[in-house]
């Protein structure tokens, strides 16, 4: 079933969603699963996110970089309280590189996306693939209007398409099957509209079991609690 998944992404995979759908959760564990999956050191993470200045993709530097993942973002070599959003010119590296596997991290909405348009030359749509991931346990994204709404709003300040979606449906550590379930048919619905694909659905390594899901036709994504630290549940 992942390796399904790995078919219908390109080599450059852009990856938005709103605040609190686990994007950068997503970001994180789908990088280090392309990087163990091809076998090679040509793997690289964007941290485009200048919005929020918390649970970002740099903050696992050490955690990509020891599985041989070349991590760019910001102008500074690490991530720093009240980090001004500058942008290191050496993330064009991996756009205009032809042999570089590459996921672009971007910040929360489409205020978030815009930062894309900067680099638009470098996704076109032969070797770019545009998600966004949804968490319907979110109020901005909790039903179906709402989730195109966002779609509707990233496509349109970006002028790129979005052609899959990804159903991260969570309550952090205490998501359940039914909270995956229940946000699998959300999104199902939402692609039937809008023409898109629902990409995976992603489930929480030991917190949620994937044989509890059986009932999903689609791809099952594992996902890394790599971002959240534990004091924050307490």
């Amino acid at each position: 079933m992942i390796n399904s998944l790995f078919d219908n992404i390109k080599r450059k995979t852009i990856i938005t969603g709103h605040y609190g759908s686990g994007k950068t959760e997503f970001a994180v564990s789908l990088t280090l699963m392309l990087a163990k999956h091809f076998n090679e050191n040509k793997t690289a993470i964007i941290d485009l996110d200048i919005v929020n200045p918390y649970f970002r993709s740099q903050e696992q530097r050490e955690l990509l970089e020891s599985n041989g993942i070349t991590v760019y973002g910001s102008a500074y070599n690490k991530v720093i309280t009240a980090e001004l959003p500058a942008l290191n010119a050496n993330i064009r590296i991996p756009l205009e590189s032809d042999s570089r596997r590459v996921i672009i991290d971007v910040g929360g909405n489409d205020a978030g996306a815009l930062v894309l348009n900067q680099f638009s030359k470098y996704f076109t749509d032969g070797e770019t693939t545009v998600l966004t991931v949804v968490n319907t346990n979110r109020p901005d994204t909790s039903d179906i209007d709402s989730i195109i709404k966002h779609i509707t709003a990233i496509e349109s300040i970006t002028n790129l398409t979005i052609s899959s979606i990804v159903n991260n449906t969570h309550m952090l550590r205490e998501t359940t099957a039914d909270d995956i379930i229940h946000g699998n048919k959300i999104c199902k619905v939402v692609c039937k509209v809008t023409g898109k694909k629902l990409l995976c659905d992603c489930y929480p390594v030991g917190i949620v079991d994937p044989n509890d899901l059986k009932e999903l036709s689609t791809n099952l994504m594992p996902l890394g609690l790599y971002m959240r630290p534990t004091w924050l549940d307490k």
